[in-house]
């Protein structure tokens, strides 16, 4: 929980933020980028640029705002109601952390502190989005506070990620870092990924 004076600051950032993105045309561009970001397939990567990028389009003071507003936990969050902002604003507001702020505090905590996962569960699923079926993955991570987080992204995203991770261990690996069946599991994954695009390509 924020104390008094914090709350104070993190009530005048909201109403800066919300100068920032009072134009309907700007709600939308926001909604834009985020939904841009979040569908990447180069989501690990670019999550890291989010920031920066509602920077640039709102302002450093509110792009910053908006990204802690987003990752902040459900309890500091209510306090934005408390804040008299417009109600297209603040419906924005909680739509977005509703939608995109798990996916993108669990990516940021993920990439940036991998060792504050005690655990980890992914699973596949298949939705059908604007009339074509896409694979997506679901990664839950149990936090050393023991509360489980997930975020939900397309296929391609988490081959993205798993090529940029292996991108940063390969080059400091050595004969102790990877046991022998883990990297067998490595080889044997990249084999099948190989065998079914040799079968597409002839098709």
């Amino acid at each position: 929980m924020l104390d008094h004076e914090e709350q104070f600051l993190f009530k005048e950032e909201i109403l800066h933020l919300s100068t920032a993105v009072a134009d309907a045309g700007m709600l939308d561009n926001v909604e834009d980028l985020l939904t841009d970001v979040i569908t990447s397939p180069r989501f690990d990567s670019e999550v890291f640029t989010l920031e920066r990028s509602l920077q640039v389009m709102l302002g450093a003071r509110a792009g910053t705002t908006l990204v802690g507003l987003l990752t902040v936990t459900p309890d500091v969050f209510d306090q934005v109601a408390e804040v008299r902002i417009a109600p297209e604003i603040h419906e924005r507001l909680v739509a977005w952390r509703a939608r995109f702020g798990l996916a993108i505090d669990n990516a940021l905590n993920f990439l940036n502190n991998p060792d504050g996962i005690q655990g980890h569960n992914f699973s596949t699923q298949v939705a059908h989005v604007d009339d074509r079926r896409v694979l997506q993955g679901r990664l839950t991570l149990v936090r050393y506070n023991n509360e489980p987080q997930f975020f939900v992204a397309d296929a391609a995203v988490f081959y993205s990620l798993i090529a940029d991770v292996l991108d940063r261990l390969v080059p400091q690996t050595d004969d102790e870092t990877v046991d022998p069946d883990t990297l067998s599991r490595i080889k044997d994954a990249i084999a099948v990924i190989e065998r079914k695009q040799a079968a597409r390509d002839r098709t």
